[in-house]
Formats: C-alpha cells, sequence, structure tokens
C-alpha cells in the first residue's frame, strides 16, 4: 500500500481511535490508500473544484481527494467517533477540509461550498440509494453538482446504468438517465474493505446534463414509474389502469404497446406517456411522437 500524503497508514488510524466499523451506521472501511486514490481520479481534475464527502469514516478518501488536488472539501460524518481522526487530516491540509459531524439527510451542503461542485463519496449502504434520489430529484435543474461519484452495492449499480429489457432495469434508471450520464467506472471485491461486506461494490460517475433528456414533469414521471415497477411483471393496461380513461390511446402515441411491461419501455417513452397523464400535449394514435431533446 503506498503512502500518499504522511499520515499514518489507515490501519493504524482506526486502532489508535478505536473505530471500528458499526453496523448500524452502513459502515465498512476501504483502507487501500491505492484504491481510495483511484476513486479519487474517476471524479476528473478537482483542482478548481469543492467536492462534497459523505461518509468519510477514518478518511482514506477524504486524504485521496486532498492529495489530488481538491480545491476545498466538505466531510459530512455522523460518527462522532471519526471527528478525531478527521482533525488530524485537517491540520495536514489546513484551510481545506471542513467537517460536519451530521446525518447528511439534513444538511445543506451548498450553504458550505462554493461552485463549480463534485460530490464524491463511499456511501454508507443504509443511506446511499436516498441520498442519490435526492441529488437527482432537486426542485430545479441543473442541480448544485456537476458529477457524481459514488460507491455503491453492486447490485445498486447495475440499477443506475440499466438498459430497457434488462432485470435490473427500473425506476432508479430512468431517474438517473434522464437528467444524467451514468456508468460504471470501477469494481471492488468485499475482500476490498474491513470489515468486507457480503457483496461486492461498484463506483459509479454520473455527469449532469444542462438540461433533462426529454421533457417530463418530474412528479409525473416518478409517480408514474413508480406506479408501473410497483407491479413490473403485470402488463401497462393492467399495472396503469385507471390513471385515464383513454389510457390505451395515451399509451399508443407514446409509441407503447399496452400488452408491454415496464423494463421493455425506453426512457422517451416514458418522458411522453408522463407529458401526456400530466395534460401536455398529446399524439393521436399512430401519429409520431414529438420531438425531443437531444439524448447526448
Amino acid at each position: 500500500m503506498s503512502a500518499i500524503d504522511s499520515l499514518p497508514p489507515l490501519a493504524e488510524v482506526i486502532r489508535r481511535h478505536a473505530l471500528t466499523a458499526r453496523k448500524s451506521l452502513g459502515q465498512n472501511f476501504l483502507l487501500d490508500l491505492n484504491l481510495t486514490a483511484k476513486i479519487a481520479r474517476q471524479a476528473g481534475d478537482l483542482t478548481a473544484c469543492d467536492v462534497l464527502e459523505v461518509g468519510p469514516g477514518p478518511g482514506g478518501l477524504t486524504r485521496a481527494l486532498l492529495a489530488e488536488g481538491a480545491r476545498r472539501v466538505l466531510a459530512v460524518e455522523k460518527d462522532p467517533r471519526a471527528m478525531a481522526p478527521l482533525a488530524e487530516i485537517a491540520a495536514h491540509y489546513p484551510g481545506r477540509l471542513e467537517v460536519l459531524n451530521a446525518d447528511a439527510l439534513e444538511i445543506d451542503p451548498t450553504a458550505h461550498l462554493s461552485a463549480p461542485i463534485r460530490v464524491v463519496a463511499n456511501l454508507p449502504y443504509n443511506v446511499g440509494t436516498e441520498l442519490l434520489t435526492r441529488w437527482l430529484s432537486p426542485p430545479d435543474w441543473p442541480p448544485f453538482w456537476e458529477s457524481l461519484t459514488l460507491m455503491f452495492q453492486r447490485e445498486v449499480a447495475a440499477r443506475i446504468t440499466a438498459r430497457p429489457g434488462s432485470k435490473a432495469y427500473g425506476r432508479l434508471s430512468i431517474l438517473a438517465q434522464w437528467r444524467a450520464d451514468a456508468r460504471v467506472v470501477m469494481e471492488l471485491p468485499p475482500q476490498a474493505f474491513s470489515p468486507p461486506p457480503k457483496v461486492h461494490s461498484a463506483v459509479v460517475h454520473l455527469t449532469a446534463l444542462a438540461a433533462p433528456r426529454y421533457p417530463a414533469d418530474p412528479r409525473a414521471l416518478q409517480s408514474l414509474t413508480a406506479r408501473a415497477f410497483q407491479q413490473r411483471r403485470k402488463m401497462l393496461r393492467a399495472s396503469l389502469k385507471g390513471l385515464a380513461p383513454d389510457l390505451e390511446d395515451r399509451l399508443a402515441a407514446a409509441g407503447i404497446k399496452p400488452t408491454q411491461r415496464p423494463e421493455e419501455i425506453h426512457l422517451e417513452q416514458w418522458c411522453s406517456l408522463a407529458r401526456s397523464l400530466a395534460g401536455g400535449p398529446q399524439n393521436p394514435p399512430g401519429a409520431p411522437m414529438q420531438p425531443h431533446g437531444p439524448a447526448s
């Protein structure tokens, strides 16, 4: 394990501060500084960016972000035991690290950061999907962040990047790909962590689009896809029954067959149907779909 700075190895930091990982906090520490440096580099050039990190634990990724030249890092950590080791990192990088002992679900990071902002985190398993959903669903778009470089369970990463027709394709795929470019950039085995989780992990990099790929009301799109994927084995004419008296005509106008199932429907079709059900323009059956913005 190569050193990225003159601070002690993470295993020593954990022993000295009795910072054993707690399952209740979704903690699995990544101790190899080679790997944390590789994750930090997946976020691109950080020298002109502020970075939000959630769940830094003993600070392995925090150190990598600072060593890679991040202009400033805001580390949000719920576990008070991690405050002492993180304070040591802050002293080593004066003026570049702010640590908040707080729940990331309850703070406004923009009050502490200046644009451009990137989010880089080995997210705690128990809040990772909820945080991602919030970051992808702000009331205004573009969001506060330029990109998200996040570690998840490999199954969650597969859902974020899944394409229509796959078993992993669902609401999270649609939400992520509607407003961002998403790709898996790294995979890590359980043995990379302490303690080893029971699942493999993967790092996903998401880049915010200037505007959603296709027009749609966010709430209408989320409500529609929630209803459909809650009954993903059913045909859409059954799972969406009651949404509109002329549902099958609206499905046809969006290029969707009533007998199709939700995992077969492309993002553009979901957005077209969401606009129609929200009172937007509807094409007559057989007519071409409405023109949309570029898919990037």
